[in-house]
């Protein structure tokens, strides 16, 4: 496929929050290998994919912003990346088997990434 047939996608990885808070309440020492095989694996499927992804990023406070004001909030996005393939339905049948989905309720969201206006990029 040549590069201007890709497109790009935003890729959210998303686990509730109520989850997570489950989750720091796991023994330490059963969360700590949990947490570094489900890493590793996400290391090489990172690895694997390398020429596809354009960036990953890892979540962190969220702010709410709306006519009301600016709040402190929470979000089950917890890290997002950006790759590039030729079709949405593409993009999403490379993350099947992401080892993100071995996480409880996980689940990772695909959308296509479309400029509005303005230049992207």
């Amino acid at each position: 496929m040549t590069d201007e047939a890709k497109r790009k996608f935003l890729v959210s990885y998303l686990i509730p929050a109520a989850v997570v808070e489950e989750w720091k309440k796991t023994d330490p020492e059963t969360r700590q290998a949990a947490e570094q095989k489900v890493m590793q694996e996400w290391h090489q499927w990172s690895q694997d994919h390398a020429s596809i992804t354009l960036s990953t990023e890892a979540g962190g406070k969220t702010k709410r912003v709306t006519s009301s004001g600016i709040s402190d909030t929470n979000n089950d996005i917890m890290v997002l990346s950006f790759v590039e393939a030729e079709s949405l339905q593409a993009a999403a049948q490379i993350f099947e088997n992401h080892p993100h989905l071995q996480i409880m309720q996980a689940s990772i969201e695909v959308m296509e990434v479309k400029q509005m206006g303005g230049r992207l990029g």
